[in-house]
């Protein structure tokens, strides 16, 4: 009951809140566009910082190739809703406009997740029996592979990028993912199988020990990370309206791990804050372009001396908040 009643509020508090920064609920309000697109791309980072701490944070393997499975979801859900909207549309005529547009959605994020997952299973079976570097510069190959592909394939426009999508990704959208991306991990990881997770970044070797099947606990976490990525590349892409590889290169890898290395590998919490700072930052020296970069890159060497763990190490939201017991004082032996 208690767990419907906040799925309920939180569903409610987005729609209120994506409605009054749009300037429907109140005339004459609306947020500053610049404002609430930093807003939004700041919910997409929160759930591709996320996903991939589930992989890098959690489980403790080193991938690079985020990217590509953001790609995947993007161009996917985005020929769903370019090549079969209009079919759609009409086959769903008796509802409402803006419930046609969402089961639409809806429809194309579950598509383009799945393509995702697929994709993290055929590149997760192979290149996670290997560790370390080796697993990341796998990785690293099988994003840049997916990137390429999907730049010579025409009908999602090739090199000339994919125009025309609907914008059916809003405020209300995007957050609502996010908090479904925060829920999940953290459940994962409280669950029976997180502890497997966790067991493997302490110590493989001895989680093989124990009888712990660490390849495919692996590609499990490493196929839900691509699907959560997956809904992340089309959320992105039906908010932008325009998609191009560009977007995809193994630097939007390396940025997700730098969001997630800022807030603490291993915290669901630091994710989402490192997702809102490294947007913050970038955002913050756009007026000093030609210096922003450096700036950004001695800051983050600054934060990784003072702070290698990051910000919150392995903190949680709840261990700010949660009241610490006290051991109770040992009594004292009764002498005859």
């Amino acid at each position: 009951m208690r767990s419907a009643l906040l799925t309920s509020g939180t569903v409610a508090l987005l729609f209120v809140l994506n409605a009054l920064f749009t300037g429907s609920l109140v005339s004459g309000f609306a947020m500053p566009p610049y404002i609430l697109q930093v807003l939004c791309l700041a919910g997409i980072n929160i759930i591709l910082a996320v996903s991939l701490n589930l992989i890098n944070g959690f489980t403790g393997q080193f991938s690079i190739g985020h990217a590509g499975f953001m790609a995947i979801g993007a161009y996917a859900s985005a020929y769903v809703t370019v090549a079969w909207g209009d079919r759609f549309r009409a086959a769903t005529s008796f509802l409402p406009e803006f419930a046609r547009d969402g089961v639409l959605l809806l429809f194309a994020l579950a598509v383009g997740a799945l393509l995702a997952a697929i994709a993290g299973f055929f590149v997760g079976v192979p290149s996670l029996r290997l560790r370390g570097d080796y697993l990341a510069i796998v990785t690293l190959g099988f994003g840049e592979i997916i990137r390429v592909f999907i730049l010579n394939i025409d009908v999602v426009g090739g090199a000339r990028g994919y125009s025309g999508i609907p914008k059916l990704a809003n405020f209300f959208w995007i957050y609502l993912f996010a908090a479904i991306t925060v829920v999940v991990v953290s459940r994962t990881v409280k669950s029976s199988f997180g502890r497997t997770l966790i067991a493997i970044r302490e110590d493989e070797i001895a989680a093989e020990a124990m009888g712990v099947d660490t390849t495919r606990s692996k590609v499990i976490s490493f196929v839900l990370s691509s699907a959560m990525a997956g809904i992340g590349g089309g959320l992105f892409g039906h908010y932008l309206m325009y998609l191009h590889t560009n977007s995809f290169t193994f630097i939007k890898s390396i940025e997700i791990i730098i969001m997630i290395v800022i807030g603490g590998l291993g915290s669901i919490t630091g994710s989402v804050l490192g997702a809102i700072l490294f947007i913050a930052l970038t955002e913050g020296l756009r007026e000093f372009s030609q210096y922003r970069m450096v700036l950004f890159s001695l800051l983050l060497i600054v934060i990784m001396i003072v702070r290698p763990q990051g910000i919150l190490g392995h903190l949680e939201f709840r261990h700010f908040f949660g009241r610490r017991r006290r051991l109770a004082a040992p009594t004292p032996p009764v002498i005859p």
